[in-house]
């Protein structure tokens, strides 16, 4: 059901979206939703990564709010709107937002570069994948995330065949 101005208001459905779904309504201010693309069990980890960082941020923790705003831009909450292009340095930073987030949360393993693809492109992601390994180049010359196969790290730029990301000494 929708109100005169457009707006949902089912609470039984979630928080009431505008009538484009761009953005959620709660207590009459508008926050940008969630991109709706990012499959559910990528989701889940973005926001179980967000929901540390705010306990972080309460902890005060130095690196608290950097985490807050990885696991929001990757989400789609911030940077770049998730409905408009993909592409430019706006995207690529939700790129590198996604590995930094998805490298914390899951800091005892690995990630895939087709799982920030995933993230940030939904059902579309594999023309992403040159831009995810683009992305993740430049993490690795920072220090931010280590690319490794069969258990050494390489360089991404000359790497043939399948890589996992890890979280670097400088994240």
């Amino acid at each position: 059901m929708a109100s005169a101005d457009g707006e949902r208001t089912d609470p039984a459905v979630g928080p009431q979206k505008t009538a484009d779904g761009h953005h959620v309504v709660i207590d009459g201010r508008k926050w940008r939703a969630t991109d709706p693309t990012i499959p559910e069990g990528f989701r889940r980890e973005l926001v179980d990564e967000l929901m540390a960082a705010r306990r972080g941020v309460k902890a005060q923790d130095a690196d608290a709010r950097r985490r807050v705003q990885d696991a929001k831009t990757a989400l789609g909450e911030r940077g770049s709107p998730w409905w408009e292009e993909r592409g430019g340095e706006a995207f690529d930073e939700r790129i590198a937002a996604a590995l930094r987030a998805l490298t914390r949360k899951r800091s005892e393993s690995s990630i895939c570069p087709s799982d920030v693809a995933r993230a940030v492109g939904g059902e579309t992601w594999r023309p992403l994948m040159p831009d995810v390994r683009r992305v993740a180049a430049e993490l690795a010359d920072r220090g931010e995330i280590v690319v490794i196969q069969k258990g050494d790290p390489v360089s991404i730029r000359e790497a043939r065949g399948p890589v996992r990301i890890v979280r670097g000494p400088e994240l």
